[in-house]
C-alpha cells in the first residue's frame, strides 16, 4: 500500500516570534515580498520593523489586493522579480497566506498567520478565487511552506471568535481521519505525484497522520474551554497555545496527510444556504462534524462529547446557530447533492452516501443540537 505524509519544513511557535522573522528572511537573502492586507501589517509593523533592522533584511510591499486570484498571482510574481526578492511571506488571514502560496510555488515561502481560525498555514495547498470573488480552483504545490511562524502574542490580540471557529476546524480532523482510514482512501498527500494526471497511484495515510488527527481532538476536549477564556482576556497561557498548536499544526497535518471525509463535505453543502453565509468556516465544519457522526452512526457518548464541547466554547450545534431558521424539504436536499457531487470528499466514508442520507443527518443532527440545548444531554 502507497502511503504519503506532508509537513512544512519548520514549524515555530512563541510570543512576539515575529521579532525572528528576519532569521528566516535571512536564509533565503536580503529581501521578502509581504503579501498581507494593509490592517495586518499595521497590527504587526513595530515587530516588522524592529526584525528588519536587527538581521538587516527589507520587506517589499505589495498592495495585495485582498482576492487570491490568477491574476493577482501573476501580478505578484512578476514584483518579485522585478525587486528581486528572495522569498515570499505570507502574513495576515487564509487569502494572503493562499496567495503567498501561489507566488512562491512551493519555494521560500514563509507563512504568518495573524489568527488561529483555520488549519490552512502548514498545507501546500490554496483555494483560488476569481477576481470578483467567485471561486475558481484547488491549486497543490510540490512542498509545504518552508517556515510557518507563529506569533502568539498576535493570536490572543485577535478577536476570540477566530480561535474558536479554528478548534471548530480541527474538531473535524480526527473523525474525518478516521473515516478516511476506515475506507482506505486517498489523502492530499499524495497529489503533488502528478495523482490528477494518473502518473502515479494515489497515496494512503499514515498511522503517524492518524494519530496526529486524534491528540488534535483531545487537545480540544482538554483545554479548549481555557483556550477561550485566556484569548478573551487577550492573554497567552499554556491553554491557549496548545490550542494554537492543535487548530494549525495537528489540524493541518492531520487533514492533508490523514483525510477528509464528510464534515467537510457537508460545509460545502451547507454553503448553500443563505442564512449560513454570514458564519465562518470553521463554524460550518463543527455542525458538519456533528451530522458525520450522525450518518456513522457514532455511540451516543461520543455524539454528547461533541455536543458538549461545541457547547461550551460557543460553536454550532444545530440549523439554528448557523443562521437556519427554516429549511425545505427541497433546500435540504439541494445541500446533499452538492455535498456529494463526485470531487467531494465525503467519499471518503467508509460505505456509500447519497444526497437523501445527508439530508436525514442534517435533520436529525439539528434536532439532537436542539435537544441539548432543552436537556443538556441526549441519553
Amino acid at each position: 500500500m502507497r502511503k504519503a505524509f506532508i509537513c512544512p519544513t519548520k514549524y515555530v511557535q512563541g510570543e512576539d516570534e515575529i521579532l525572528n522573522l528576519g532569521y528566516f528572511v535571512k536564509i533565503f537573502g536580503d529581501s521578502a515580498l509581504l503579501i498581507a492586507h494593509p490592517d495586518d501589517v499595521k497590527r504587526v509593523e513595530k515587530k516588522l520593523k524592529a526584525t528588519a533592522d536587527k538581521f538587516d533584511v527589507t520587506f517589499i510591499e505589495c498592495g495585495f489586493t485582498g482576492e487570491c486570484s490568477r491574476q493577482e498571482a501573476e501580478r505578484l510574481q512578476n514584483l518579485a522579480k522585478e525587486k528581486g526578492c528572495s522569498c515570499t511571506i505570507g502574513l495576515g488571514g487564509g487569502k494572503a497566506i493562499d496567495t503567498a502560496k501561489c507566488v512562491a510555488k512551493g519555494d521560500a515561502l514563509i507563512i504568518v498567520p495573524t489568527i488561529a481560525a483555520t488549519d490552512a498555514p502548514t498545507s501546500h495547498s490554496a483555494v483560488l478565487y476569481t477576481p470578483d470573488g467567485a471561486f475558481d480552483d484547488y491549486a497543490y504545490f510540490k512542498q509545504s511552506p518552508s517556515v510557518v511562524m507563529i506569533d502568539t502574542t498576535v493570536i490572543a490580540a485577535a478577536p476570540t471568535r477566530f480561535l474558536v471557529s479554528g478548534m471548530g476546524d480541527a474538531l473535524s480532523t480526527y473523525f474525518e481521519a478516521r473515516a478516511t482510514a476506515a475506507s482506505y482512501s486517498k489523502v492530499n498527500a499524495g497529489l503533488p505525484c502528478g495523482v490528477r494526471e494518473g502518473k502515479c497511484p494515489p497515496a494512503r495515510g499514515t498511522n503517524a497522520a492518524l494519530a496526529l488527527a486524534r491528540l488534535c481532538y483531545e487537545t480540544l476536549l482538554a483545554d479548549g474551554m481555557k483556550a477561550k477564556i485566556a484569548n478573551d482576556c487577550k492573554q497567552v497561557t499554556p491553554a491557549l497555545e496548545n490550542i494554537i498548536e492543535a487548530n494549525i499544526l495537528l489540524s493541518g497535518l492531520g487533514f492533508e496527510s490523514a483525510g477528509l471525509a464528510g464534515a467537510h463535505a457537508i460545509h460545502d453543502g451547507l454553503t448553500i444556504l443563505e442564512g449560513a453565509h454570514g458564519f465562518f468556516h470553521g463554524e460550518k465544519v463543527a455542525f458538519g462534524t456533528l451530522i458525520q457522526l450522525v450518518l456513522e452512526n457514532a455511540p451516543t457518548e461520543e455524539i454528547e462529547e461533541v455536543l458538549e464541547f461545541c457547547s461550551s466554547i460557543g460553536l454550532p450545534i444545530c440549523l439554528a446557530d448557523i443562521g437556519v431558521n427554516e429549511i425545505t424539504e427541497e433546500e435540504l436536499l439541494q445541500v446533499g447533492e452538492k455535498a456529494c457531487i463526485p470531487e467531494e470528499s465525503i467519499h471518503a466514508m467508509p460505505f456509500d452516501v447519497t444526497p437523501s442520507m445527508v439530508a436525514s443527518a442534517i435533520k436529525v443532527a439539528d434536532a439532537l443540537g436542539r435537544m441539548y440545548k432543552e436537556r443538556g444531554t441526549i441519553a
